[in-house]
C-alpha cells in the first residue's frame, strides 16, 4: 500500500505510526458518548481500523466472530471429509496397507513442512483471503490471481462431489434413492441446506460447523476403538486377528506385475493420499474472521501436527488391520461393476459385515453422512470466502464485493452454490462416474494450492532477509526454514505433473482432461492475467510486509475479552465457568 512506501524504507517511522495507532485504540476506549458510539465502528468487525477505499466500502468487511473452539473444529472439519472413510479403500485395493501406511505418513510429513510455512505468513498477516491474498501481494498477482480462482475452483467442485457422496451413504438404507426422482430430491434437500447455514451469518456457521465437525471426531474415534477391540479378539467369532492382514499381501502390485508393478501400487496411494490429506488452507483462509488471530490462528496451525498423525496416519494403518486389501467386497468395488461412493464401500463397513456385527455399520453410516454433510457445507465456505477476496483484489466483477448486515458476501455464495448443481448429473451417469472424474479433477487444484503456498513462503523468507526482519518476532516462527518450503515445493510439483501419468497408457484423452485441467486452466490463467495486466515479480526488498499489520495490531489492541483455550471454551458450553479470585481485603 502506498501510505506505507515509507516506513518500509524506515522502521522507525513504522513504529512511530503504530504508537500513533494504539494509543488511538487507548482513547477509544474511554467512555463514548450516545453519538460517537453510532458513528464508531463496532468491535469484531475486521478491518474496522481500515481506511475505506474508492474500491471497498465500509461496510464491505468480514466480522471477526470465530471464537477457539470454532476455529479448532472448522480446520478439523476441512480436514475429515469422504475420502478418510470411504475413498481411502481405493487405496488399500490397489497398493496394500504397508503402502497405504507409508504414503500417508509421508506426505502428512509434507504437509506438515506445507503447514509451517502458512502458520508463520497467516498468524503475522491475517487477512481477507488468507494464502490467495498474501500470494498477490507478496509474490506477483498473477500467482494470486491464479490461486484465487484455483482455490474457489476446487473448493466450489468438491461441493458436488460431497453432495454425490451424501445420496450413495443414504443409499445404504434405501436402494431407491439412487433412482433419478430421489436422487434429485436428495440433491435439492442438501443444496437447500447448506444455502440455509451459510446465509445466517458467521457465527451460526461457525456454531453449526463445531457440532458438525464434532461428529466427525467422534466416529473417527469409534472407528479407532472398533479397531482395536476387534483385532484383539473382541468380535462375534472370538478371532483375534491382529495384524493377519498386513502379513498377506503388504505391498501389492497394481496394473502390471514386477517391479513396475509395485511401484504403481505405491503410486495409487500417494495420489490417494495427495487426494486424502488436507487442512492449512482452511485455517488461512478463516484467519480474516477469527477473534484474536494471533492467538486462536497460531493455536490451531500448532495442532495440525497431531491432526495429521491421529486422523491420516492411525486411519491408514486401521483401515490395514480391519480389511484385507483383496476382500472380494473391496475389489469389486474397485475393480469390478460396484460404485465407490456408498458407504457399503468402506473398509470399515465392510470390516463390520465380515465379522457379522450388527447394528453398529447403520451407527457408523449415520456419522459418515453427517461427515460428509459438514465437508460439503466447510466447502460452501471456503469457496464463498475466496471469490470475495478475489473480487475485493479486483481479480473478480465488483458486485461480489457487496457484504450484507449480517456480513455475509450474498452473491459470493450465489455464485458458489451454483457448482452444487452438477450433483445433478448424477441422475443420468450414475453416481460412482460422477465421483471418479470429480476427484481426478480436484486432486491437482488440491496440489497446486500447496504449491503456491510454498512459493509464496519462499518469498517472504527471502523478503524477511534482504529487509533485515527478525522472523523470531513474528506470532509463529517456522523452524527448518526455507529448506522445509523447498522440499514440499519438490515433491509437490512432481505429484501435480504425474499424478495423471495413467492417461499416457495408451492415451486418453478423457482422461488426460480429467488429470490436468487444474493445471491446464492454471497455465492460461496465470500467463494471461500477467500478460493482460502487466505485472511484475515482486522483488524481495519491494515485498510489503507492513501492508495490513498496523490495522491488526490496533485491532488486537482494543480487543477487552479475555483469552480463552479450546477446552476452558467447551466448558463454557457446558455451564462450566472458571471462579474470578477476589484479592483479600
Amino acid at each position: 500500500m502506498a501510505r506505507f512506501n515509507a516506513a518500509l524504507v524506515d522502521p522507525l517511522l513504522f513504529h512511530f505510526r503504530l504508537r500513533l495507532r494504539q494509543r488511538f485504540i487507548k482513547v477509544r476506549s474511554r467512555k463514548m458518548t450516545s453519538k460517537e458510539k453510532k458513528e464508531s465502528p463496532p468491535l469484531g468487525e475486521a478491518n474496522s481500523f481500515l481506511s475505506p477505499s474508492e474500491d471497498v466500502a465500509p461496510s464491505n468487511h468480514l466480522h471477526r466472530r470465530l471464537n477457539n473452539r470454532q476455529i479448532q473444529l472448522i480446520a478439523a472439519g476441512g480436514s475429515i471429509g469422504t475420502a478418510l472413510f470411504i475413498s481411502i479403500g481405493g487405496g488399500l485395493a490397489k497398493g496394500g496397507p504397508g503402502n497405504l501406511l507409508i504414503t500417508f505418513t509421508l506426505y502428512s510429513c509434507v504437509l506438515a513442512l506445507v503447514n509451517n510455512s502458512i502458520a508463520e505468513m497467516s498468524t503475522y498477516m491475517p487477512v481477507a483471503g488468507g494464502f490467495i491474498s498474501l500470494a498477490g501481494h507478496w509474490v506477483d498477482d498473477a500467482l494470486g490471481f491464479v490461486a484465487g480462482w484455483n482455490f474457489f475452483f476446487y473448493e466450489a467442485l468438491i461441493i458436488p462431489f460431497e453432495i454425490v457422496a451424501l445420496t450413495s451413504v443414504i443409499a445404504f438404507w434405501d436402494s431407491n434413492t439412487l433412482n433419478p426422482g430421489p436422487t434429485a430430491g436428495v440433491c435439492t434437500a442438501v443444496i437447500a441446506a447448506y444455502a440455509l447455514i451459510n446465509i445466517l451469518a458467521v457465527g451460526f456457521y461457525g456454531e453449526a460447523e463445531f457440532w458438525l465437525s464434532g461428529g466427525k471426531v467422534l466416529l473417527i474415534f469409534i472407528l479407532f476403538a472398533f479397531t482395536f477391540v476387534t483385532m484383539c479378539g473382541g468380535n462375534p467369532d472370538h478371532d483375534a486377528y491382529g495384524f493377519r492382514h498386513f502379513a498377506n499381501g503388504t505391498f501389492t502390485t497394481y496394473i502390471t506385475s514386477g517391479s513396475l508393478g509395485h511401484l504403481e501400487g505405491f503410486l495409487s496411494t500417494l495420489y490417494t493420499a495427495a487426494f486424502t490429506i488436507v487442512g492449512p488452507e482452511y485455517i488461512s483462509m478463516v484467519s480474516a474472521e477469527a477473534k484474536n488471530p494471533s492467538v486462536y490462528i497460531k493455536n490451531a496451525f500448532k495442532t495440525v501436527y497431531y491432526r495429521f498423525c491421529i486422523f491420516f496416519v492411525f486411519s491408514a494403518l486401521a483401515v490395514g488391520i480391519v480389511c484385507a486389501h483383496n476382500d472380494p467386497k473391496l475389489t469389486e468395488i474397485y475393480f469390478g461393476e460396484g460404485g465407490a461412493g456408498n458407504a457399503a464401500s468402506s473398509p470399515y463397513v465392510i470390516a463390520m459385515e465380515n465379522l457379522s456385527i450388527s447394528g453398529l455399520p447403520h451407527v457408523v453410516n449415520f456419522l459418515v453422512f453427517t461427515s460428509i454433510f459438514s465437508a460439503g457445507n466447510t466447502y460452501c465456505y471456503a469457496a464463498t470466502r475466496a471469490l470475495y477476496s478475489l473480487a475485493l483484489a479486483g481479480r473478480a466483477p465488483h458486485f461480489l464485493t457487496y457484504v450484507n448486515s449480517r456480513g455475509i458476501p450474498i452473491w459470493c455464495f450465489c455464485v458458489t452454490m451454483l457448482f452444487s448443481f452438477l450433483s445433478y448429473l448424477q441422475c443420468a451417469n450414475g453416481s460412482a462416474e460422477v465421483l471418479n472424474w470429480l476427484v481426478n479433477i480436484v486432486t491437482g487444484g488440491a496440489i497446486i494450492n500447496f504449491l503456491v503456498i510454498s512459493i509464496t513462503f519462499i518469498n517472504y523468507y527471502k523478503a524477511c532477509e534482504a529487509q533485515g526482519v527478525d522472523r523470531k518476532t513474528r506470532p509463529y516462527y517456522g523452524y527448518f526454514q526455507p529448506y522445509g518450503a523447498y522440499i514440499a515445493l519438490f515433491i509437490q510439483t512432481l505429484i501435480c505433473l504425474t499424478y495423471g501419468y495413467n492417461a499416457f497408457r495408451p492415451w486418453s484423452t478423457e482422461a488426460f482432461f480429467q488429470n490436468y485441467s487444474m493445471q491446464l486452466v492454471a497455465v492460461v490463467f496465470f500467463i494471461g492475467w500477467k500478460f493482460g495486466k502487466g505485472t511484475r515479480y515482486i522483488r524481495p526488498k519491494e515485498v510489503d510486509l507492513i501492508w495490513e499489520r498496523p490495522e491488526i495490531d490496533a485491532y488486537e489492541a482494543s480487543i477487552t475479552d479475555p483469552l480463552t483455550g479450546f477446552w476452558e471454551e467447551m466448558g463454557h458450553l457446558v455451564g462450566i465457568r472458571r471462579k474470578k479470585r477476589t484479592s483479600s481485603a
